[in-house]
Order: structure tokens, then C-alpha cells, then sequence
């Protein structure tokens, strides 16, 4: 339940802007990629580049791309904010990866904190990973948790100068950072969707608390889906509105249609929800009838025996004088009485449709 409830916080006490990671430990250590290139080709891109490096890169004219993968070490995210004059605040919701998603216009920069999800298909469940952009004039910052890139595309994209994304600016990058993150949230619908397929096909085959147990992961998963899918909206929105110079006209139009996909995410998990719940009262409702048929099934039992009872215990009694117990055929006659009114029950409550 922990990754539903965003905003851990550094420890009492301690003054703002103080770097304290908070979040799981997702790599080993921290790795740093460095990418340039510019509307006449693709200029270079470097593994483990020296801060002096990542210095001079932002310098140049050229779109500079620049990846921090793992967020543990605290000395070497703080170099890189001095580097690049990130203020302390923003570092600070950097290190801390249960933000929620939202954005934040500085001097000469945006600051984004989206989230990107990952299927775990043996569980069933989806992995939160925090990614932080910093979107400057020439330059692009981005930190991630791990290593699990969901950006590849984008690179082979710049690589082999494939569409826009050599000849837009920095702002265009951003936009496809954002629609990346987008479009891989329906692939975890896409496999949510499954997973309800599945459920619904256990449910009307049996129903076992294993069912209902999957039934609760799955409506978990959804929460925490919609949690970051809804402050993702207004962030998309925060940029549609062009409120940045950073962000050009030509560049805008882009938005506008990731925000399109936004609401669709919106409706999906909103659908999907509804669904779950349905599915919920269908198995409640499944075990309530079967419950009913057992009470019925009982209930007809002891009204049968109810009358069976008071003959067995009426000739039980220890009187001495009962003029049946003298007479021959006294206990034939009670047999007979008890399978006649047995039968007769029996064909009433059939007749009726009770059994």
C-alpha cells in the first residue's frame, strides 16, 4: 500500500533544500549519458561523462540530452545541480521519490515530476518509477530511478534522424519524453485489461478467495494508476497553455495531442475501475446466492423434521397410561404417519419451486 500514498519526507528538523534520498535503491550506482546533436546531424554521445564535460555541453548551441540514471548518491546529484544552477528546492524533490506529478516554471527552466509504470507480469502488479525532466533553453536534464530505459526509441530516433527530432529544439525532446511516458501507460492498460479478462473468466467458472484477493490487487493497481495519471493532466495542461517561452508554437500542438492522449488514459482507468467494482459485486452477490441455496436447502430439512419431532418426542414421554402404546399396530401407524407427512412436505414444497 505504500506506493498509493505519495510524499515521504526528509527527517524532521532538517532545513529546506537539504538533499536526503527518499525511495528505494534501484541501482547500484549512478550512471550518466550524455547526448548532442543539432539540425545538420548527430554530434556525439558519451557514457560517464566528467562534469566539466556536461559543463561545457550546455554551452554550445547544439540540443544537449543528458540522462542520470540512480538517485542514491547524494554527492553526485549534488555536483550536478550546482552544474547546471538547479536550485536546492527542486534537487531536494528530485532525491524524494514518492512526489506526486506536477510542474514548475523557474527563471530559465521548467521542472517536471512524472511517473512512468512498469508491468510486473508474475505478480501482476505495476513498479513506479519517478522521472524528472529539467528542460532549460538548449538542454534537456532528465533523472530516472533504473536503469529500465523507456527512451530508446527516442535515441534511435536522433541517431538515425528519423522524424522531427533533430531539427525541432530542446522543447521538442521534452515533448516526446512526456509522450513517451504517456503512450507506455497503455501498455499497462493494455495488460490491466487482460488481467480483467482473466478475472472474469475465473468468476463465472468458481469462485475462490483467490479470486477476490486478484480482484483487490488488481483495484489497488488501479488506484495508484489514476493517482498519477489525474496530476498528470494539469502538468500536460501547465504546458499547453504556453505560459514558458521555453516552449515554442510549432512545439505546442504536440502537447495538445498528448493531453488528448492523457484523457483517454483517464476514461481507460476510470473504465477499468468501474469494471472491478462490478466484478466485486458480482462475486459478493455469487456467494450470497450460494449461501441462500445452503439456508434453503436447510431450512426445508428442519421443516420437514419439525413435525417428524413432535410425533417422536409426543410418543417419547414416559406416561404410564397411553392408550397407543397397548395398541398392536401403534408404531406401524406412527411409520406410516411420519412417511406420509414427510412425502406430503416434500411434493408441497416441489410444487411451490422451493426445492
Amino acid at each position: 500500500m505504500k506506493k498509493i500514498f505519495f510524499g515521504g519526507r526528509k527527517n524532521a528538523g532538517q532545513s529546506p533544500g537539504t538533499l536526503v534520498h527518499i525511495g528505494e535503491q534501484k541501482t547500484e550506482s549512478v550512471s550518466i549519458n550524455l547526448m548532442e546533436y543539432d539540425a545538420e546531424g548527430y554530434l556525439m554521445e558519451k557514457e560517464a561523462p566528467s562534469l566539466a564535460e556536461l559543463a561545457a555541453a550546455i554551452d554550445t548551441p547544439a540540443v544537449t540530452w543528458i540522462i542520470v540514471t540512480g538517485l542514491h548518491e547524494i554527492d553526485i546529484l549534488e555536483d550536478i545541480g550546482k552544474t547546471f544552477a538547479i536550485h536546492p528546492l527542486l534537487m531536494e524533490d528530485i532525491l524524494n521519490t514518492n512526489q506526486r506529478p506536477k510542474i514548475e516554471h523557474y527563471d530559465d527552466y521548467i521542472y517536471l515530476i512524472l511517473k512512468t509504470m512498469h508491468w510486473l507480469p508474475e505478480p501482476g502488479i505495476i513498479e513506479p518509477e519517478q522521472i524528472s525532466i529539467i528542460l532549460g533553453q538548449n538542454f534537456v536534464l532528465v533523472f530516472q530511478e533504473q536503469a529500465r530505459d523507456i527512451f530508446d526509441p527516442i535515441r534511435r530516433s536522433i541517431r538515425d534522424d528519423l522524424g522531427r527530432s533533430r531539427k525541432m529544439g530542446a522543447d521538442y525532446l521534452a515533448y516526446r519524453l512526456v509522450d513517451t511516458i504517456v503512450d507506455h501507460y497503455f501498455i499497462i492498460l493494455e495488460n490491466i485489461g487482460d488481467q480483467i479478462e482473466s478475472l472474469e473468466e475465473d468468476l463465472l467458472s468458481e469462485q475462490t478467495p483467490i479470486t477476490v484477493q486478484n480482484i483487490h490487487q488488481l483495484k489497488r493497481e488501479l488506484l495508484f494508476m489514476r493517482k498519477s495519471v489525474w496530476p498528470l493532466r494539469e502538468v500536460i495542461g501547465g504546458l499547453q497553455r504556453g505560459e514558458s517561452p521555453l516552449f515554442q508554437k510549432a512545439t505546442l500542438i504536440y502537447v495538445r495531442d498528448v493531453y488528448d492522449h492523457t484523457i483517454q488514459v483517464i476514461d481507460t482507468v476510470e473504465t477499468f475501475r468501474d469494471i472491478m467494482s462490478g466484478l466485486l459485486d458480482i462475486y459478493l452477490s455469487s456467494v450470497s446466492n450460494r449461501m441462500n441455496e445452503v439456508m434453503k436447502v436447510l431450512t426445508v430439512i428442519a421443516t420437514i423434521f419439525i413435525p417428524l419431532t413432535f410425533i417422536t418426542s409426543l410418543y417419547g414421554m414416559n406416561f404410564h397410561y397411553m392408550p397407543e402404546l397397548g395398541w398392536r399396530w401403534g408404531y406401524p401407524l406412527v411409520w406410516l404417519s411420519i412417511i406420509v407427512i414427510s412425502s406430503g412436505m416434500l411434493i408441497y414444497f416441489r410444487q411451490k419451486n422451493w426445492i
